[in-house]
């Protein structure tokens, strides 16, 4: 008998810990998921979450790999980048190094991946039904590269061509200077990108044998995280991933620790001024700090971040601010890498601000002192517990390849039953935590990087590679806690309760509603509204369109608008900040036909933000100091795009050549130049005189309360206003034959945007180019990029602006000119048509199945469905059905129609307009001349 118990108790003793054991195994998630979830780890230790949601029309795969750029040799800087290149380049059973990409973009998904310096991180989406051949061309890049000989210089070139082409841009060439003033015994410091020097490839020094070694040394199956997300069931993915993924070796590998310090302590407190090629100026405050992955149940750097980053009345960012000081503030964890980590502190600085900015790093130590002796309470700790409860209660969905994406790099960090809450995850209150991060932001433990245009630097250091000229001097820490600012040092003080954390989260009765109705018509404005409550959050959005034909006017009242924007959005910024932390969002912005006020999140005090918004719209409180902050931060921004990359350059200038109502940059910087401060009062005074108002209300919302939102518009901000018709702008239509166009470009890349435009706007056109740029897309890229090698970036896009169909051909190439460019694409083309011309009906549906899944891809957030109404109603497409249109037109494309298109378009270039730096086009400004007197293209 005793035996028999002692069994009996055994027995249930094993069934107890298997159950514990299986609960283990499944994450906790969100009250608002209805996506199931399982974790899985694979006989070769490969780390599995499979997510199965029914709904889904499109899966996506994620693989996270705990090997980075702090992996490099130091003889091979690059090396962990030049192989996430190589590995889509063909496996054993896949060996053409097209074949991946073309597969995933032939049914309509996207692929990519990127190194980090602890991680890679590769992933794919697409459409749901083609997951498994999908998963089965992805398994075998980790199982069986082939690292084709001939494709490792082709490569090596793209990865230089990477380098060139970002070499002039700030963020890079800041980076290299973080990188050079850092512990040169930590990895960090190595140069991460690569290019032809440390990728040499010659007898003596042979890629290929470094690149197959780095890959057996640090590629291993037990590091490795996957995230597959689909709408198959769990037991279905699962046989997906086994016998595909368990084909990766296990070689028991380590991720490498990096012990060093980031920074030498006797390199600190420091000062680190560095040149900026553009007009910008910033203030970063890095502190070195204990690493926090082990808090993430607790979150102390969170919590100190928060306050230091909090931008309401009072916070070191507002007082920062109205002084003219300061233009943006943000703080956070910077880099963890498990054995330590820096807190920083990012302030984008006005040029008063640069010039004081010693002044300003006291400052920044009387806030974290009052931080230290105030800033510790529980009952801040439970409002950002309640919020973050809220936030996670509520949580939408991202899109498949960002939950997958999310979900393999958070799978290496967390353990599987926290995976899905950690990023929410506040356990307790934790005083001794904080503390201990702020006993780290002290005076000896800074290192503050000032970044500026044109600084005065005595013989500066530069960088490798991206030769950013660079000075270092030592800080005095008595300086640091001197008080240079007594009079904004006694405006600082502490948030107070936020009173914006929503009450009401109950859902309003009622069906979802398929599509708005137009409520009614309110003194001219058009209200319409949807009440939506399919994602059981309650939230809503509310946007409202003040079109004025003062906007339009000309580049001035452009100019203008803007400035009066900046100062309305400055106003609100201390005020609205709580709200924005407790999940209410706004933004105001200007656009082709006015003014928008957008206002969205948990409806519960909605109304509050959205009347606060008005009022100032009504009244915005002007300051000459505001205005000339703005305008000064206009000039700079339209100077910098001078500097832009020269694609950025070619694509803009075709959009403001052929926009109406958009005027180039040149007369928009004269404009800036010239406004007044008088003018910018009269103007804001006659702006809503004459207005075009419409409404849209969608969400938790009840026609109450938006018939109550309307009233409120009508009262404080229509007022007086006469009603007029703004009409929306048009796209000019090109003329015969191909417009050739000159830009200068301070830039060693050559830029290169061919726009090759449709004959009309209806839904038949726009369909046909929408497939031809499906189609030629990843041939394109293959041809130009991989084959010829002219560069970096390279791709084929449907180029539609305002449904203005049309296809653009983009280059950016560090050696060919433009004229080879040219002959290269032409080329192609000419090639291309064939290959047009043989496409079997399989192969043409396939390709039209891949452009309507992108159009009909299932809205996940309440805000997507919001964003889409609200696109139709600009359109004046009051059936809200355009992309069903579309999908329909794409269908009844025929290979026919798409020949004579692409004949008409590609191969004759009529109405095409080609955008080259350098070069013998017409010059710039009179090319404009002549493309803004054309007519609009035609409806249909």
């Amino acid at each position: 008998m005793q035996n028999s118990i002692s069994r009996l108790f055994s027995l249930l003793t094993l069934v107890l810990f298997s159950t514990l054991a299986l609960a283990a195994q499944i994450p906790e998630k969100s009250p608002n998921d209805d996506n199931q979830y399982r974790f899985i780890e694979l006989d070769n230790g490969l780390k599995v979450i499979l997510v199965s949601d029914q709904d889904a029309d499109k899966a996506a795969a994620s693989m996270n790999v705990a090997v980075g750029s702090g992996d490099d040799p130091s003889d091979r800087e690059g090396l962990s980048h030049f192989l996430e290149h190589m590995l889509f380049l063909g496996t054993e059973k896949y060996p053409d190094p097209g074949e991946y990409q073309q597969f995933i973009k032939s049914h309509g998904g996207q692929h990519n991946a990127f190194t980090a310096f602890q991680d890679t991180n590769y992933f794919f989406d697409v459409q749901a039904e083609f997951l498994e051949p999908a998963l089965d061309r992805f398994a075998q890049q980790f199982s069986a590269p082939l690292f084709t000989a001939e494709l490792v210089e082709r490569e090596r070139n793209a990865v230089h061509s990477e380098f060139s082409a970002k070499q002039k841009e700030d963020g890079r060439r800041f980076y290299s200077v973080k990188k050079a003033v850092s512990n040169p015994d930590h990895a960090f410091s190595q140069f991460a990108v690569g290019n032809l020097s440390t990728l040499e490839n010659t007898e003596d020094s042979r890629l290929r044998p470094d690149l197959i070694e780095f890959w057996k040394q640090h590629y291993s199956s037990n590091i490795m995280s996957l995230a597959v997300y689909g709408p198959q069931a769990l037991d279905e993915l699962e046989s997906m991933v086994r016998g595909r993924f368990d084909a990766i070796e296990n070689r028991n590998l380590e991720t490498k620790r990096h012990v060093a310090s980031l920074y030498r302590a006797e390199d600190l407190p420091a000062k680190v001024t560095a040149e900026a090629l553009k007009d910008v100026r910033s203030l970063s405050l890095t502190f070195p700090i204990s690493s926090q992955e082990e808090n993430y149940r607790t979150k102390p750097a969170s919590y100190v971040a928060n306050l230091l980053g909090h931008e309401g009345p009072g916070s070191l960012f507002d007082v920062l601010k109205t002084a003219g000081l300061a233009e943006s503030l943000s703080a956070g964890l910077g880099m963890d890498t498990g054995e330590n980590a820096t807190l920083e502190i990012s302030i984008s600085l006005t040029p008063e601000g640069l010039a004081r900015h010693e002044d300003i790093l006291p400052l920044v130590f009387d806030y974290i002192e009052k931080i230290r002796q105030k800033g510790i309470s529980e009952q801040r700790f439970l409002e950002m517990q309640n919020l973050a409860r809220i936030d996670f209660r509520f949580r939408e969905q991202g899109n498949p390849l960002h939950e997958a994406m999310r979900l393999s790099r958070h799978l290496k960090d967390y353990p599987p039953e926290d995976l899905l809450r950690a990023p929410w995850l506040v356990e307790r209150f934790a005083p001794e935590q904080y503390r201990d991060i702020l006993d780290q932001l002290t005076p000896d433990n800074l290192l503050a990087f000032v970044l500026a245009p044109d600084p005065v630097l005595e013989n500066p250091n530069r960088t490798n590679w991206y030769d950013a000229a660079w000075t270092r001097e030592p800080l005095n820490t008595e300086a640091l806690t001197a008080q240079r600012l007594p009079e904004l040092a006694a405006q600082l003080r502490l948030p107070a309760e936020n009173p914006f954390v929503p009450e009401d989260l109950a859902m309003v009765t009622g069906q979802t509603m398929d599509k708005p109705s137009m409520l009614a018509t309110l003194e001219g404005m058009d209200i319409w509204f949807a009440r939506d409550t399919r994602f059981d959050t309650p939230k809503a959005n509310v946007f409202v369109s003040l079109r004025t034909p003062a906007a339009r006017a000309s580049a001035r009242s452009y100019v203008l608008t803007q400035l009066l924007v900046d100062a309305i959005n400055t106003n609100l910024n201390a005020w609205a900040y709580s709200a924005s932390l407790a999940g209410l969002d706004y933004s105001v912005y200007s656009h082709l036909r006015g003014i928008t006020v957008r206002v969205g999140g948990y409806n519960d005090k909605l109304h509050t933000l959205m009347n606060r918004i008005l009022l100032q719209l009504d009244t915005p409180e002007l300051t000459e100091q505001r205005f000339d902050i703005a305008r000064q931060q206009m000039i700079d921004g339209l100077q910098n795009k001078a500097k832009d990359r020269p694609v950025e350059q070619t694509s803009e200038f075709v959009q403001t050549s052929l926009i109406e109502g958009a005027w180039s940059t040149d007369e928009k910087l004269r404009a800036a130049r010239e406004v007044t401060f008088d003018e910018l009062q009269s103007f804001s005074e006659a702006l809503l005189s004459r207005v075009d108002p419409v409404m849209l209300a969608h969400g938790n919302l009840t026609e109450a309360s938006a018939l109550n939102l309307a009233r409120q518009i009508d009262a404080i901000v229509l007022g007086d206003s006469e009603l007029t018709r703004v009409e929306r702008s048009q796209v000019r239509q090109l003329p015969d034959n191909e417009t050739t166009v000159s830009i200068e470009v301070d830039h060693p890349d050559t830029g290169y945007t061919l726009y090759m435009q449709g004959d009309n706007t209806g839904f038949e056109e726009r369909a046909r180019f929408r497939l031809l740029a499906q189609i030629i897309s990843s041939p394109f890229f293959e041809e130009l990029r991989t084959n010829r090698q002219l560069g970096y970036i390279v791709y084929a896009t449907p180029f539609e602006m305002l449904e203005t169909p049309a296809l653009g051909f983009v280059v950016q190439s560090p050696s060919a000119t433009r004229v080879e460019i040219d002959q290269a694409v032409q080329e192609f083309s000419n090639s291309f048509e064939a290959t047009l011309s043989a496409l079997t009906p399989e192969r043409l549906d396939q390709e039209k199945q891949a452009v309507i899944s992108k159009l009909l891809e299932r809205d996940r957030q309440l805000g997507e469905i919001s964003s889409r109404y609200w696109r139709e109603i600009d359109r004046g497409m009051d059936s809200f059905d355009s992309r069903q249109q579309l999908a329909n037109a794409v269908k009844q494309v025929s290979q026919q129609e798409l020949l004579e298109t692409f004949r008409q378009a590609v191969l004759e270039r009529d109405q095409s307009l080609q955008v080259v730096t350098g070069g013998d086009g017409l010059e710039a400004s009179r090319a404009l001349g002549r493309l803004t007197e054309l007519p609009p293209v035609p409806a249909s």
